[in-house]
């Protein structure tokens, strides 16, 4: 079962499992990368610093063996010399291990940089599993594993090793050099071996370093099924998102009946569109759009024009323009201005004829309507959306009349 598991996880891992992942502690890690930047940082360090350690080691050496007959018997002095030689001893090593902290610290940034996560401190029962102890042991990360350690164990040793018989003739030398000569290339032959093993150490990082990667990555892949529900906690059912919409929708159309009765006009087609505007004169800077339907939507939008005095004038190219490029409570295009002055004019006319008598004004008929802007009958979703808000008004008056 589980090896069918892992065969179907074909699918890469997605931004938030892997950021699921880092919560939980699970970072591309390589220990290899970590102890190769350590014996780095302690070979070249000791190297670069080699002169400032030996004055160090020098002093905690006199200190330790120069004593006179008095500090023999003189508990106090012995202590005193002690102290100096442990002072000495700690300020030869102080850079090497200011060093290898540092390499320590910053070796986890090459990867998954450093992360601090309390989730691998909680209790966990699996992990003293038997059962699942042994399958870990028996995967193939098993096999991977110590075929890694004894890579790193072959590659480091044999250069060594090579490195150290290359130079057999200059070790027997030592022997026979005076000793001050013979320390000196002791040195610089330990020195040679420890870089030549460091060197190696590389390789053992940089085959590492990719393969950790790649089992990171691996681990975490996820199923089609897995991708799809994750895609759905993220962007929501569509179904429901369906249903927001629609609701959201209702709501915007209620609130939209209710500036109905401060709208300057309501232009209709005269039966499928109606869209009321509005303008106030040094408040905006051109007429806005405060509620627009079709079919019932617009039937409903004549009724409440009707109920408040709101002047209904038919202009069928100019209230399909309005429907289908203005949307609510926005100013209308620069192209339909002299149209929608028409109709403001006539407007501004009929109250003034309505306050002060006279002649009626004559409703205006020819509008300058851009072709490209009257799109024509009412499209198919503006039917479905109007034929779903009336479906859903209705099952909400049902509802309310159930409950009443």
């Amino acid at each position: 079962m589980a090896g069918e598991s892992d065969l179907e996880k074909t699918e890469d891992a997605t931004p938030r499992r892997l950021e699921k992942a880092r919560e939980e502690g699970q970072i591309v890690r390589s220990r290899e990368l970590v102890s190769f930047a350590l014996l780095s940082a302690g070979f070249y360090g000791v190297w670069a610093m080699s002169g400032s350690i030996g004055d160090h080691l020098g002093s905690m050496l006199r200190f330790g063996l120069t004593f006179d007959h008095a500090s023999v018997f003189e508990t106090r002095r012995m202590m005193i010399g002690a102290g100096a030689a442990s002072r000495e001893g700690f300020y030869a090593l102080l850079p090497i291990l200011a060093m290898t902290g540092g390499a320590a610290l910053l070796s986890p940034l090459a990867l998954g940089g450093w992360h601090v996560s309390t989730s691998s401190l909680e209790p966990k029962f699996s992990r003293l599993d038997p059962i699942a102890g042994l399958g870990r042991m028996f995967s193939i990360n098993g096999p991977i594993q110590l075929g890694m350690s004894l890579a790193k164990t072959l590659v480091v040793g044999g250069i060594s090793g090579v490195s150290i018989w290359n130079r057999h003739d200059e070790i027997v030398a030592l022997a026979t050099q005076p000793l001050t000569v013979a320390l000196a290339n002791a040195a610089h032959l330990i020195a040679v071996t420890c870089g030549i093993t460091v060197a190696g150490m590389f390789l053992v990082a940089a085959l590492d370093v990719p393969y950790q990667i790649w089992s990171y990555h691996k681990k975490l892949r996820m199923t089609k099924e897995e991708v799809k529900q994750e895609h759905k906690e993220s962007e929501g059912d569509p179904k429901m998102k369906g249903r927001i919409r629609a609701q959201q929708r209702a709501i915007a159309r209620r609130r939209m009946m209710v500036n109905v009765p401060t709208a300057d006009v309501v232009v209709t087609n005269p039966t499928h569109f109606a869209v009321a505007l509005r303008y106030t004169d040094g408040e905006m800077r051109a007429p806005k759009v405060v509620a627009k339907g079709v079919n019932l939507v617009a039937a409903r939008i004549r009724e409440i024009a009707v109920e408040n005095n709101v002047p209904l004038l038919e202009a069928p190219p100019l209230a399909r323009a309005l429907y289908h490029n203005v949307e609510l409570d926005r100013e209308i295009p620069g192209t339909l201005y002299g149209a929608v002055a028409e109709v403001l004019a006539w407007v501004y006319q009929l109250r003034r004829f309505k306050t002060e008598g006279g002649k009626a004004p004559v409703a205006p008929t020819d509008f300058d309507v851009p072709a490209e802007l009257d799109k024509g009958a009412v499209s198919d979703e503006d039917a479905s959306e109007e034929a779903g808000d009336v479906l859903k008004n209705a099952n909400d008056d049902k509802a309310s009349g159930a409950s009443a």
